[in-house]
């Protein structure tokens, strides 16, 4: 008998200035047009902290070292097809300037207000950043 698996996602929280930094999904299929926090899915034999390290590089072209980032909370999705596990990761520090690596997925990174985040946010990223900065260790969220 086959075991259930889940799909394993990292999002990457930068905060500078009272900012967060959030990438606008293109050409993907899944949301496009709305904003997300820089994220992707966790490749096999990879630790969560250097997937993040790895998406965070990917998508911005920043460097973040494993020892900055602190899980600040997990996420169980449901959606149409999957069910995911979300990691939501903050970064104490990072080298360089963050600009949009994937051009292909992202036509747009920018740093929103914490009390201002766009209208056109993918739900889950909202509700795991809210989640994250309020101090909550763990949801539960269906998209369907």
């Amino acid at each position: 008998m086959e075991k259930f698996t889940y799909l394993v996602v990292v999002n990457i929280i930068l905060i500078k200035d009272d900012k967060v930094l959030l990438a606008r999904r293109f050409n993907t299929g899944y949301f496009d047009g709305d904003y997300e926090m820089p994220s992707g899915h966790m490749d096999g034999h990879e630790t969560v902290r250097a997937a993040a390290v790895r998406e965070a590089l990917e998508e911005t072209g920043v460097t973040i070292k494993e020892e900055d980032l602190e899980v600040a909370h997990v996420m169980h999705r449901f959606g149409e097809k999957y069910e995911r596990i979300e990691f939501f990761l903050t970064a104490s520090e990072w080298e360089g300037e963050p600009a949009v690596m994937e051009s292909e997925e992202c036509d747009d990174l920018q740093w929103f207000a914490l009390d201002e985040l766009p209208s056109n946010m993918i739900p889950k990223s909202k509700a795991g950043l809210q989640y994250a900065l309020a101090g909550e260790a763990f949801s539960e969220f269906d998209e369907k």
